[in-house]
């Protein structure tokens, strides 16, 4: 199961070098690709707003 990004998001960028598949995209509210997202999680330690969840 791939992970989500919420609207808590605050855009800062420290989950994107965590993601080995770079499935994370930038925006005003950040977005992980399910297609790519392997669960791995990584980018959840490193989400300093627990904006990261389980899809």
């Amino acid at each position: 199961m791939a992970h989500k990004i919420t609207d808590s998001c605050v855009a800062c960028g420290a989950c994107l070098p965590e993601c080995p598949t770079e499935a994370i995209s930038e925006g005003d509210i950040y977005k992980i690709d399910a297609s790519k997202c392997t669960d791995c999680a990584a980018c959840v330690d490193a989400c300093p707003s627990e904006a990261i969840i389980p899809a």
